[in-house]
C-alpha cells in the first residue's frame, strides 16, 4: 500500500482492515473473506486504465508478500463488498454481547503506518479487550475501535491505557494525536503533547475571538 501510493498509481480509495476486523465482518455480513490484513481499493477511470491501475498494484502487493488478490467491475459486487466495510462499526458491536465501542484514531505519515500499525496490534494482541483497526490507509490514518463494557472500570482503564499509547507512538512517529475525530475533550492533553509551546498561541487567539468561553466550552483547549 505504501508503495502504491509513492508509485503515484491513482488510486481513488484504499482501506485497510486487521485481521480481528476481518473476523468480525465475515460473521456480520455472512462473508467469507480472508481472515488476514486486507486492503480495499477502488479505481476510477476508463477500462483500460482502470485495469492497468489493477495490474499495477497487484504487482506491488505480489513483491511484498500480498495474496488473493481479486477484483470486480461488477456495480453489484463491488457494492457489497464496500457496504462490509461501511459496517464495521455495527460488526464490531456484534464481537460481545452488549458490547459498546469506544473509537479513537491516529494518523502518521504514509511511510511510518505499517510500522505503527504492526506495534499497536502487539499491544492489543496482549490486551484482553476485543479491539479490531480499520484505516484509510490512502492518507495515514486509522481507527482503533474498542469494544467494551463502559459501565466496568477495569475495561475502561484498559481502554484508555492503550488508546494512550496508540496515541503516543503516532507523535513520536511524527504523526498527529487525530486524523480525523477531531480534539474534542478526550485528546486536550494529547494536543498538548503535540503541538507544545503553541498551545498559548492557541488560548491567546480563543481569549481575543471568545472572551466569555461561550464558544464551544471544555472542547480543544483549556482556556
Amino acid at each position: 500500500m505504501i508503495k502504491t501510493i509513492q508509485a503515484g498509481v491513482p488510486v481513488a480509495r484504499i482501506e485497510l482492515a486487521d485481521p480481528v476486523q476481518m473476523d468480525a465482518i465475515n460473521k456480520y455480513s455472512k462473508l467469507n473473506l480472508p481472515v488476514a490484513p486486507t486492503l480495499w481499493l477502488e479505481f476510477h477511470g476508463t477500462e483500460h486504465s482502470v485495469a492497468e491501475q489493477a495490474s499495477m498494484v497487484q504487482t506491488i502487493a505480489s513483491e511484498h508478500g500480498g495474496a488473493d488478490f481479486s477484483w470486480t467491475t461488477k456495480p453489484e459486487d463491488r457494492d457489497r463488498l464496500w457496504r462490509a466495510r461501511h459496517d464495521v462499526a455495527y460488526a464490531d458491536k456484534a464481537l460481545r454481547d452488549g458490547g459498546q465501542l469506544w473509537v479513537t484514531d491516529v494518523c502518521v505519515p504514509i511511510s511510518r503506518l505499517a510500522e505503527c500499525i504492526t506495534e499497536t496490534q502487539k499491544d492489543l494482541a496482549a490486551s484482553f479487550l476485543p479491539a479490531p483497526i480499520v484505516g484509510h490507509a490512502g492518507d495515514g490514518n486509522f481507527h482503533v475501535l474498542f469494544v467494551l463494557n463502559p459501565n466496568d472500570p477495569r475495561e475502561m482503564a484498559e481502554a484508555e491505557r492503550l488508546n494512550e499509547r496508540v496515541v503516543h507512538r503516532a507523535l513520536s512517529l511524527e504523526g498527529t494525536c487525530t486524523g480525523e475525530h477531531g480534539i474534542g475533550c478526550g485528546k486536550i492533553d494529547f494536543l498538548i503533547a503535540e503541538q507544545g509551546d503553541a498551545i498559548g498561541v492557541m488560548r491567546a487567539i480563543k481569549k481575543a475571538l471568545d472572551p466569555d468561553n461561550i464558544m464551544n466550552p471544555g472542547k480543544i483547549l483549556r482556556v
